[in-house]
């Protein structure tokens, strides 16, 4: 069930108004009910992987809690390391069968054929869940977090299963944290007008990035990326530029949705996104893009590998192991482990530059803090991750790059002029508009990062403003909103992950 869709918006209603009419007692089981149902709407069969990862680290932490006491130190290390093990093996196993078996035996083949022997492993190509590294990265995280004593193990079986199911963030994150959301399930706050009208706020921006700005861009992103060895040069380069913001707005939007729904419902998820491509760095990016999976990353896989205690070389190797598997993780292919080598390669790059770069600004006496500076280091960091894009939208590594290769070599630099963008799926008026709602998630990101919350700015004004503000918004939404042929609701991309 996609948020975009007619079914979600007689679904959430519904939810809603029978979440506040039952007795509190009962409130979670009927979430939990609904959190199930939402998920079985894409293959009801496939909820029995969700149900097993919910079970494994479900028991996997009552047994890591019992581990804690009446036996030795040293004994009781070892079998609390042996049941994280478990709970990863266990669960780390259904997305490798399902994401990542046909990759290795393909890759397997191709080394084969290289070495000239003629084995052909057979491919399976199985359906993949939806949100199966969301859901599964959540409930790990809980099992570390009941290893490290961070949080008690979750005695209530149904609480704990909608802590890994809650529909908001179910399939798309964010990935939230034992210690934020399962304190929340236990106590949800009561509906207010105040998260009422927050709610639908935020759920009205995340649609409109969503279906008039992300599903809008796409079109002209697929027409090029669709046919590169047709639209070369200028085409690429303003697809490669747009398929940043698509990216952006398309996932944002569905995390800035989930924020709303689960602020309707009384919880409050973490904000997955801060304004990243206004970030100075690569590393300051990934502290702004999806954030609570660059913490789970940082917070499971970094830091336990050494993080940048263990000497600078070590550091570097950490980085291009977390960004590699983080590359993996968001596909099963050569072009995003590449995607995620790069994003880490940069990173050690300006380490190692840091010194030349500090002496450069020095000696041209350049002001750190200043605008100018600012802005060129935002411009040098969004041409570094825009042409990381390139790998993630690619079909494959190779034609990444091509892609590249055609971007620089192809000279039809009179496309910027001659109206030849507007026939690349997006007429004049639908491209015009596609600018200017760009240029509205420009301001927006602006008063992000400069701490201006815009919702607050309208919950100042009187009541009738803030009903006019959403009606606005609505009709807006409704009237530029891209709905497909026969109103079909467009998938989000990081459903496919």
């Amino acid at each position: 069930m996609l948020f975009n869709s007619l079914d979600f918006l007689i679904f959430f209603p519904i939810v809603i108004g029978i979440y506040y009419l039952i007795p509190q007692k009962i409130r979670m089981y009927w979430l939990l009910a609904a959190s199930y149902y939402f998920y079985m709407c894409w293959n009801a069969k496939y909820v029995l992987l969700l149900l097993f990862s919910t079970t494994v680290t479900y028991v996997s932490g009552l047994l890591i809690e019992k581990c804690a006491g009446g036996a030795r130190e040293e004994k009781r290390q070892r079998q609390k390391k042996l049941c994280v093990a478990a709970s990863f093996f266990l669960n780390l196993s259904v997305p490798f069968v399902f994401k990542y078996l046909d990759f290795g035996i393909e890759s397997l083949n191709v080394i084969l054929n290289r070495l000239h022997i003629a084995l052909h492993a057979p491919e399976f190509d199985l359906l993949l869940p939806v949100g199966i590294s969301f859901y599964t990265f959540q409930a790990l995280g809980y099992t570390m977090d009941v290893y490290r004593g961070e949080i008690g193990a979750e005695k209530n079986f149904f609480r704990y299963a909608l802590f890994v199911s809650f529909f908001p963030q179910l399939v798309a994150g964010p990935i939230e944290r034992s210690q934020n959301l399962l304190r929340q399930l236990d106590k949800p706050s009561k509906l207010t007008f105040a998260s009422l009208r927050d709610g639908c706020l935020l759920m009205l921006w995340g649609y409109f990035l969503k279906v008039v700005l992300a599903d809008r861009i796409a079109v002209f992103v697929d027409t090029v990326y669709g046919d590169f060895e047709t639209y070369t040069g200028v085409y690429l380069i303003v697809a490669t530029l747009l398929f940043a913001v698509q990216i952006y707005c398309d996932f944002s939007g569905y995390s800035v949705i989930a924020m709303g729904a689960a602020e309707i419902l009384g919880i409050r998820l973490m904000e997955n996104f801060e304004a990243p491509y206004l970030a100075a760095s690569v590393a300051e990016f990934w502290r702004r893009w999806h954030i609570s999976l660059s913490g789970w990353f940082r917070d499971y896989l970094y830091i336990p590998l050494g993080g940048n205690r263990r000497g600078r070389l070590r550091k570097y190797g950490n980085l291009l192991i977390t960004f590699g598997v983080s590359g993996l993780w968001h596909g099963a292919d050569w072009s995003y482990v590449i995607w995620g080598l790069l994003n880490g390669a940069y990173q050690i790059i300006g380490d190692v530059l840091m010194p030349v770069k500090k002496k450069a600004a020095a000696f041209l006496e350049i002001k750190a803090d200043s605008l100018s500076h600012r802005c060129l280091r935002s411009a040098v960091t969004f041409f570094l991750v825009d042409l990381a894009w390139v790998f993630f939208r690619a079909d494959t590594a190779v034609s990444a790059l091509r892609i590249i290769k055609r971007m620089v070599t192809a000279k039809n630099h009179w496309v910027w002029f001659d109206g030849s963008l507007y026939q690349c799926g997006l007429n004049q008026k639908n491209f015009t508009l596609m600018l200017w709602g760009i240029l509205l998630l420009f301001a927006a990101d602006i008063c992000k990062y400069k701490k201006i919350k815009i919702r607050e700015i309208v919950a100042k004004q009187d009541n009738w403003a803030q009903l006019l503000t959403m009606a606005a918004a609505v009709f807006i939404i409704l009237l530029f909103g891209m709905w497909g042929a026969g109103y079909d609701a467009a998938n989000f991309i990081y459903f496919q992950f």
